[in-house]
């Protein structure tokens, strides 16, 4: 064992000739397990929140999707269906048409975004797991049905029991000329509700979902697509096939993955995230200044040691190694300890539940904090935990070797 680290760890574990140092010592170690725990448990948190909202939003959003570079819609006959599906990982593509529209039920009005889709969708889509009320099917015996988002139905007051009313649906017309009447402004068709999602408040607020063929008829669409949703089977690189399909379409369309769809919403959370990670350090690196005052008094203590390894042949040099590495181990033990403890704390969160998220007045998909720890946040814990402690420990270390070279008169005091 090296000699600094030998005489620090002597330091570290003997009890001091004066009581405070042991306690400022004590309550240096458990500032910086105290907020070490808390960088672990803030952090996993965000991150249980962060892959809760990924995990809703990838039920609506798919791996892929593919709009038109210029304009709103584009010809089906411009994309290359057989192509895109001859790229190994691709498993489905679907149709689309997204437009707002006007939905009337009884005396409620509501402005809504229509989604049109083809057969392909049911196929792929993770929104019949998010059904609330009644089953995700677009069509029976030949009729179109819709699956209205849950605020959508809220705001329409809709009763899926009753078999007698139908959403009406208003479009403005595209072509032919207007009359007197401002009725005859408006395409209209009716539908009837066969189910209601629920996925997260943005999406529930907005869309219903219909087969493409209704969507057509009454936005007055030809053949026309706003943008084709690509499925990608479990496994598959999403980068690598989204760089093959841009290759294959040129610049006449944008190809995004599921993160560039959502990129603000992403972008927010994870500099919420850091932003907590830094106001944490922050609060960290105030609590570890008690290292400051510990190692000031354990120099003070040990001056007559000091005295007798300069008399051996010390020099300034190790001196300050000794102390330095005392200061940095008060700051490893303490984060240590702190991350251990903040583990186990997530463990028993993740098996247990047992902080819930008080849900009066909502409706939450869960109902207790989610947790998830990532080895990237311990490491970068441990990081910062060992940045400020070197800090917290130089500062008073520096000057630690010029106790040896006063007199010995002030030694033997």
């Amino acid at each position: 064992m090296r000699l600094p680290l030998f005489i620090a760890w002597r330091y570290l574990k003997s009890k001091k000739s004066h009581n405070v140092i042991n306690i400022i010592s004590g309550v240096s170690v458990a500032g910086v397990t105290i907020g070490t725990m808390a960088l672990v448990i803030v952090l996993s948190v965000f991150n249980g929140f962060e892959s809760l909202v990924i995990s809703l939003f990838n039920t609506f959003d798919p791996e892929i999707k593919v709009m038109p570079a210029r304009g709103k819609t584009f010809s089906p006959d411009t994309y290359p269906w057989d192509k895109i599906a001859g790229i190994p990982g691709v498993r489905a593509q679907t149709g689309t048409i997204e437009e707002k529209v006007l939905l009337r039920y009884d005396n409620n009005q509501y402005l809504a975004t229509l989604k049109g889709v083809d057969h392909n969708y049911e196929t792929w889509t993770g929104l019949s797991s998010m059904i609330t009320e009644g089953a995700l099917m677009l069509e029976f015996n030949g009729k179109p049905l819709a699956i209205p988002g849950q605020g959508v139905a809220y705001y329409l007051g809709l009763n899926l029991d009753n078999f007698q009313r139908e959403i009406e649906v208003y479009a403005p017309r595209r072509k032919g000329a207007i009359g007197v009447n401002p009725e005859q402004a408006f395409n209209r068709m009716d539908i009837r509700p066969a189910g209601i999602f629920s996925i997260q408040q943005d999406f529930d607020s907005k869309y219903m979902i219909v087969p493409i063929s209704f969507a057509r008829e009454v936005l007055g669409y030809e053949g026309e697509l706003s943008s084709v949703e690509i499925a990608l089977n479990p496994g598959t690189d999403m980068v690598k096939i989204q760089s093959g399909i841009r290759q294959l379409l040129g610049n006449n369309f944008e190809v995004k993955n599921r993160f560039e769809q959502q990129e603000v919403l992403y972008r927010i959370m994870r500099s919420e995230k850091w932003a907590i990670f830094m106001i944490l350090g922050f609060i960290l690196f105030i609590a570890t200044f008690n290292v400051i005052g510990s190692l000031s008094m354990l120099i003070l203590d040990k001056r007559k040691d000091i005295a007798v390894l300069y008399s051996m042949g010390a020099d300034s040099k190790l001196i300050r190694k000794i102390f330095l590495t005392e200061g940095m181990m008060v700051s490893f033990s303490g984060a240590i300890a702190g991350m251990i403890l903040g583990a186990l704390v997530c463990m028993i969160q993740q098996r247990f539940g047992l902080v819930k998220i008080n849900t009066e007045g909502g409706s939450f998909l869960i109902d207790a904090y989610p947790v998830l720890m990532q080895g990237m946040d311990f490491l970068y814990i441990f990081l910062i935990v060992s940045a400020i402690g070197f800090i917290a420990a130089w500062l008073p270390v520096r000057n630690a070797g010029k106790i040896g070279s006063l007199p010995a008169s002030l030694h033997s005091r």
